[in-house]
């Protein structure tokens, strides 16, 4: 690519004028800027999801999916007492996949069908022209925001699939006066560059203490998103459940895992903002810190595919060959049974964790009766 302005990416332009202007920008704003920009961010402008886009979902690899999580919201549902409304929440529903497999499955009780009113978080208009598409035939009402926050009060199930991974993630570099806010700079040859602020930063939250006595050189990854802390207080204020199934770690550590994906490949994260895909591990220790400091309770994380075989996704996967209409259906379900629950190189089932917040009134979860934080 060429350096003129010309031939410069419009977010990536924007991006230099920022720092021209206002000096190196943190991590987070950087990421923050690229999948969200109004006009030119990666998930107000691309297809992201499927083969033609840049990364494959749990939802989009099969039903079973799906469906296990619309039987999971109606036993969370059955063990509020049943009520009459129930908020069912779903942030950053991709195309609307898994939300419609959900329902689909939930038509065996038709009490918990009735009582649902949808509220979908999103913040793409093509995703969310294309989520209303897919769900209309439900005949569920939906209506969308573009913040957990603009959810009204009331009783709720909420799920997030591979949603806080794409929060923006900020990072601060150990140094021996202290952690350090590492920044998107300008470097030598007016290419954007990672660099490390010169003044230490105040004192971060407290911290665990393989992560206070990091050696020199350590990257330390940290969301400040409210999103977390907005879904302990709709549990914890108006009953309820929460299930977060993302890709990270079961506790907070050191070591860098932002990373960019543009067509199924791996990419240079600062490279054509707005045109690739900004990721970063789920924390799943500090979720649940967040969540718990609003009164709600934690269970887990445990692998993805223990959570799913707890559900009876191996039982699912066999009534689906028995009706399958050709061997080659048959060993699609096979596949993508390995590929959801599998280890490995190509296998979701252990990089993925799933962890379920819920309010003290309620049993553990389903999936999660022997699991606490």
């Amino acid at each position: 690519m060429s350096d003129t302005a010309t031939d410069m990416l419009p977010l990536e332009a924007d991006i230099r004028r920022r720092i021209t202007a206002a000096g190196p920008m943190p991590v987070g704003e950087y990421m923050a800027i690229c999948l969200g920009d109004p006009e030119y961010g990666y998930y107000r402008t691309r297809e992201a999801l499927g083969a033609g886009g840049d990364f494959i979902t749990s939802p989009e690899i099969s039903q079973m999916f799906g469906e296990l999580i619309g039987l999971w919201t109606a036993a969370i549902w059955m063990r509020m007492d049943q009520p009459k409304r129930i908020n069912v929440i779903e942030l950053g529903p991709g195309r609307g996949t898994l939300m419609n497999d959900a329902l689909r499955a939930v038509k065996v009780l038709p009490n918990f069908r009735a009582a649902i009113e949808l509220h979908l978080v999103e913040i793409s208009p093509a995703l969310q022209q294309q989520q209303q598409q897919l769900l209309e035939e439900q005949k569920v009402p939906a209506t969308w925001h573009a913040s957990l926050a603009d959810v009204p009060e009331g009783p709720a199930i909420i799920v997030a699939n591979e949603f806080f991974d794409a929060l923006p993630v900020n990072q601060a570099v150990k140094e021996e006066d202290g952690w350090h806010e590492r920044r998107v700079a300008l470097g030598t040859d007016d290419a954007l560059v990672f660099d490390v602020a010169p003044e230490p930063m105040a004192p971060m939250a407290p911290l665990p203490e393989y992560v206070r006595e990091a050696a020199a050189g350590a990257i330390f990854e940290w969301r400040s998103d409210t999103t977390a802390l907005e879904m302990g207080r709709h549990i914890a204020r108006d009953g309820g459940a929460a299930l977060v199934i993302d890709y990270g770690h079961a506790q907070s550590e050191v070591g860098e895992t932002l990373q960019a994906v543009g067509g199924h490949a791996y990419a240079d994260v600062l490279s054509a903002p707005g045109t690739i895909d900004l990721t970063a591990h789920v924390d799943f220790e500090a979720l649940a810190r967040a969540v718990e400091a609003m009164g709600a309770l934690a269970f887990g994380p445990i692998e993805q595919s223990e959570f799913l075989n707890r559900l009876g996704i191996a039982t699912r996967a066999a009534r689906l060959k028995a009706t399958a209409a050709t061997p080659a259906a048959a060993d699609a379900i096979d596949t993508a049974l390995a590929r959801l629950t599998g280890h490995g190189r190509t296998g979701m089932g252990t990089l993925f964790k799933a962890a379920a917040f819920a309010h003290p009134a309620l049993r553990a979860p389903p999936g999660f009766e022997t699991e606490h934080s």
